[in-house]
């Protein structure tokens, strides 16, 4: 039987089932790596879960933000529901990393905040997959860092079943050594509860569900599901297993042989530092490292034992470290969705984590094992990972180039994105028939079959029609072009060069009569979030901003983009910038783009040429079918704005009330709402709902929070 079956009132439309196939057809036949070129609104997730299905593979679905990985989370879990469909992503809701600045002689403490729900997520995707197949886990960058070893995670497993001769205080033990805390009072995930005979586990992976074990003298009697704040029960197991509490888990041998080889490394470490007459380092490492040992023995745990990782796991120096991937079986199959973003940022991890790493080393901070507690280099990236499907509307030359060459090992290119040697010309990959070797993608080329593409729409949009116009009197042309849309009752995209542009902008936009916002890097992000809400609510009209206008944007209500400058070629109008921005149109009927410039660059005729090709494939296929375009329609997101009112209600009756309202019990409620958001991840409205709890406590000054006066 098939281990993914899709649940979904939707069957494939438009050139769907040709991409379906195609994929399915290459990667079945063992091709490493494949491209699938989906353009905005064409459903590239339908159309992965489909190839999900066919393949029939645990999967790995890697996005290069948490956000996205949150839709693609819940979209996933949509078309999956009697799978196991796992989140996996940075479980920091804060995060500030251990740092020393020589020039200042700074030295920065590791600091951060865990969201509970996150790491419950992440312990549930790694019990998955080492007790089922049918997973699929959505993920960030993070799970190319390092982790605990998946070996030591499934041996340090309790399992128990009704009947089994088991010791009481002989469970508590080992659920001690998988890192739970008994707690009688407060019963929260990875923690466990003693009453008598029976014992009351909340296993640090599951959701609103505990078990109880009910012992009848040395025999395990019944085992139950209950839900822990009621007490009710919901079912009788026969058996059941405690999994690991924490990432990190050391068998009590392991973790022995670790501290003597912590030591030996710590007396090298310490010679080293007083033959250069270091003494202050000497000493640095000497009191911080023994500090750490002495928690390792006493609590099996210590702050920052992550750094220690190469001993806990008995790995050689230099050796790969082990990460989430070595939780899959071999056979796992990847996808990397927006790959022109994420590949890059896959392959920067290493270096940077390496360099402030080598810095607390240097300094006697760290031991020089540490510097093995990092994430993946990109070739061992490749090398853990099968086979492979790129995702993206403007794929780079990385995946093109890989999914020409086909079933092969990877061909690293482009040095400054990925760490990687220049690829030599001779060894470029050449598209069938032709003597130059493939720079980029052209749609028009012979070779085009070998990329799969998505390009049709459901909704039979066309992509936006492009319009050039020269640079004098942009601004003015502009306005008109907004005024225009406004009367239709459609919003307008507006992208500038520099942030100090767009705020000129903005406010000479308003100054004519227009609604209209910026948004760049320096906007927080709770607020771009509310900005983009106000924007398809009609509360303001225009939007203009930088490189934020790109990939993730849904924005339906949008018409025309207006692109300033678009002949001053650079990174912000690159081939893959001005497709990506362009796109932002595509999900509107009357969707149009206008370019501004006096010149054609490479970049806007590589745009032009790409655009005039897929609306002739839109318009043929429209035409062949009897399709009439329609514009998408989604609702608009209510909840920030209502949490946004919400915070002005709250800032008022703080202001007003004085000490007659209950601050706490206001921040009370506030830290509940924000962790119901987190649950649920609306990770957008749990931020908004934490501003709120900083601000009232901010508000109170430096008296103490009010307390409600009794009457």
């Amino acid at each position: 039987m098939a281990l993914f079956q899709i649940s979904s009132e939707f069957k494939p439309q438009g050139d769907q089932e040709q991409a379906i196939a195609k994929l399915t057809k290459s990667l079945t036949a063992g091709n490493q790596h494949q491209t699938l070129l989906g353009v905005t609104g064409s459903g590239k997730t339908f159309t992965v879960a489909n190839v999900i299905t066919a393949l029939d593979k645990p999967t790995l679905v890697m996005s290069h933000n948490k956000t996205l990985a949150a839709q693609l989370y819940s979209e996933l879990k949509s078309f999956f529901p009697e799978n196991a469909v796992e989140y996996f992503v940075s479980y920091f809701d804060y995060y500030q990393p251990e740092a020393y600045i020589p020039r200042t002689d700074t030295y920065i403490e590791k600091d951060s905040s865990i969201n509970d729900e996150i790491e419950r997520l992440r312990l549930s995707a790694m019990s998955s997959l080492l007790t089922r197949r049918d997973v699929i886990v959505i993920a960030s960058v993070s799970c190319i860092y390092g982790l605990g070893s998946p070996e030591d995670y499934q041996n340090m497993m309790v399992p128990v079943r009704v009947g089994q001769e088991l010791d009481r205080d002989e469970l508590l033990k080992n659920l001690v050594s998988i890192l739970y805390e008994r707690n009688d009072i407060d019963f929260s995930r990875g923690k466990f509860r003693v009453r008598g005979d029976v014992v009351e586990v909340y296993p640090a992976y599951l959701d609103e569900t505990a078990i109880r074990v009910e012992f009848f003298g040395d025999e395990i009697d019944r085992i139950t599901e209950f839900d822990p704040l009621t007490g009710t029960a919901r079912s009788q197991l026969n058996k059941t297993t405690f999994y690991p509490a924490k990432q990190f888990v050391t068998p009590k041998d392991k973790m022995n042989k670790a501290i003597k080889a912590i030591r030996e490394e710590l007396k090298e470490r310490i010679e080293h530092f007083e033959k250069d007459q270091q003494y202050l380092e000497a000493q640095r490492i000497k009191q911080r490292t023994e500090y750490d040992i002495e928690m390792m023995q006493e609590m099996g745990f210590c702050q920052g034992i992550e750094n220690y990782s190469r001993h806990l796991t008995g790995r050689p120096p230099g050796a790969t470290p082990g990460t989430l991937l070595d939780f899959f079986p071999d056979d796992f199959f990847t996808v990397i969705d927006e790959s022109h973003v994420s590949i890059p940022q896959i392959g920067g991890m290493y270096e940077g984590d390496r360099s402030r790493k080598q810095t607390l080393v240097n300094f006697g901070f760290r031991l020089p094992s540490a510097l093995d507690n990092r994430p993946l280099r990109f070739d061992e990236y490749m090398g853990a990972t099968n086979q492979r499907l790129y995702v993206s509307a403007t794929p780079a030359k990385f995946e093109i180039q890989n999914s020409i060459a086909g079933n092969q090992d990877y061909i690293p290119h482009q040095r400054k994105k990925i760490g990687e040697e220049e690829l030599a010309p001779e060894r470029l990959p050449r598209i069938s028939g032709s003597k130059q070797p493939v720079d980029s993608f052209d749609a028009n080329t012979e070779g085009k079959d070998l990329i799969v593409e998505l390009i049709i729409r459901p909704t039979g949009l066309l992509d936006p029609v492009l319009t050039l116009r020269p640079l004098k009197e942009q601004i003015d042309e502009t306005i008109e072009l907004c005024r225009q849309r406004i009367e239709k009752g459609e919003r307008v995209l507006v992208t500038t060069l520099t942030k100090r542009t767009a705020e000129d902008l903005t406010d000479y936009l308003r100054n004519v009569g227009l609604k209209v916002r910026y948004i760049h890097a320096d906007v927080d992000a709770i607020e771009r979030v509310e900005i983009l809400r106000s924007l398809r609510a009609a509360e303001i009209d225009i939007l203009v901003g930088i490189n934020l206008l790109r990939e993730g944007l849904d924005l339906p209500e949008v018409s025309l983009v207006c692109i300033l400058d678009a002949d001053k070629e650079g990174f912000l109008r690159s081939e893959t910038s001005l497709i990506q921005t362009v796109g932002r149109a595509a999900r509107h009927i009357n969707g149009e783009a206008v370019l501004f410039a006096d010149k054609i660059t490479d970049s806007i005729q590589s745009l032009i040429n790409i655009t005039e090709y897929r609306r002739r494939v839109q318009q043929e296929h429209n035409e062949k079918h009897g399709i009439t375009p329609q514009s998408v329609k989604r609702g608009i997101q209510e909840t920030l704005k209502l949490y946004s009112e919400g915070e002005d209600v709250e800032k008022s009756l703080v202001a007003d009330s004085g000490e007659d309202i209950d601050t706490l019990a206001v921040i009370s409620e506030l830290e509940e709402e924000m962790q119901e958001a987190a649950s649920k991840l609306e990770f957008e409205r749990a931020a908004l709902i934490r501003d709120q709890i900083n601000k009232l406590k901010k508000n109170s000054g430096d008296r103490p929070l009010p307390v409600k006066k009794k009457r």
